[in-house]
């Protein structure tokens, strides 16, 4: 699969722009603030309907203007297909494929397998909870629908038992079997969340120790610990023991939705004990694992993005990172950089085809 061209009508900072790309390396060059990372998250936005660094939606919509247009044409499987990506300020956004509108997003997720690698990935370790979670439950989506709809219909299950407890604590009232109709929701979808994680992980952990080992050059251990409170019980006895404390915080207090991964180096959190090195290593193992588990699912290659990923790396990381990726498993790969000299030396060793966007 490859992206052959993009065009963006008011996307960012982009008022008109059009590019044809290279099945194999493009790289965008330029000083900060030209536009190289939004055109990366434009065809991010193609892949999952969202941007990667913005999700307020109109906040995407150049300045000025109204609305906005992603177009892209890509090779997949054979087959051309045309997906756009629109947007005009108080109104739904549209998603069209070959001309014809998605009734869901949902549907969309998958069709274009992606991965993205940027400095805004440090968020994984230095956020909460919710970054990590999102990151797990992004990464099984692509290659499974179900895990995204039980993951949707979780999560309005919970947001209407979180506006339940808070309609009870207002009104004086309790009423336990318009509870439980949520609850049994819950846990039908949560167990199910819960298993298809643990089981992700379990795939999913060698292929990053692997990974980490691959780029840092390094002999540290590295895991990842999935920390959920159904390794202890069922989501329904979770919910009958935190009744009173939801009542009194008048939201749902356990469960799925609040499930963590600890980041380890040594066995001790990476950010606390890990160096800059090490953390980005971390992280760009993460991302590689991502992407060689979602090739072997899909069957598919995914598209690479590396957004300033050569910054303030030594040689030896970066060296390691280019004989990953001039390995013939990978595909299309999108690169931004602020220094074009710098990019072409590096992508010179990869011995692929590409090209070079000066923005």
């Amino acid at each position: 699969m490859h992206l052959e061209k993009i065009s963006l009508l008011n996307y960012k900072n982009f008022s008109d722009i059009e590019c044809e790309f290279d099945s194999k390396i493009n790289c965008f060059v330029g000083n900060n603030g030209r536009g190289k990372t939004n055109m990366l998250d434009a065809i991010y936005h193609l892949s999952f309907g969202k941007s990667y660094f913005n999700p307020i939606a109109t906040q995407n919509i150049r300045h000025g203007e109204d609305f906005f247009v992603i177009e892209g044409k890509f090779q997949l499987n054979g087959r051309e297909e045309k997906i756009v990506c629109s947007l005009k300020r108080n109104v739904k956004k549209v998603i069209r494929r070959n001309g014809k509108a998605y009734d869901k997003l949902s549907e969309h997720i998958g069709l274009l397998p992606l991965v993205i690698i940027s400095p805004a990935d440090r968020d994984l370790i230095i956020e909460g909870s919710e970054t990590r979670r999102k990151f797990m439950d992004g990464v099984i989506s692509q290659s499974d629908p179900e895990y995204l709809h039980a993951l949707i219909t979780y999560q309005k299950a919970v947001s209407q038992r979180n506006a339940l407890l808070k309609y009870f604590a207002a009104n004086h009232t309790f009423d336990a079997d318009t509870l439980e109709v949520y609850n049994q929701q819950l846990e039908v979808h949560g167990q199910y969340i819960y298993g298809k994680r643990a089981d992700f992980l379990k795939n999913f952990v060698p292929v990053f120790r692997e990974q980490y080992g691959l780029i840092s050059g390094g002999s540290e251990i590295v895991n990842l610990v999935y920390n959920s409170g159904l390794h202890e019980a069922s989501l329904s006895e979770l919910l009958a023991a935190n009744l009173e404390r939801d009542k009194a915080l008048q939201y749902t207090s356990v469960g799925v939705h609040k499930d963590d991964l600890d980041f380890e180096i040594e066995s001790y959190p990476i950010k606390k004990f890990g160096s800059q090195g090490q953390q980005k290593s971390f992280l760009i193992a993460l991302k590689f694992a991502q992407f060689h588990l979602l090739k072997k699912r899909v069957g598919t290659t995914p598209i690479l993005l590396l957004d300033d990923i050569f910054d303030k790396l030594d040689e030896n990381r970066v060296a390691h990172i280019i004989s990953l990726v001039e390995d013939e498993n990978f595909g299309q790969i999108f690169i931004s950089d602020t220094h074009a000299d710098r990019t072409e030396k590096i992508i010179k060793e990869i011995h692929q085809t590409y090209k070079m966007f000066p923005l």
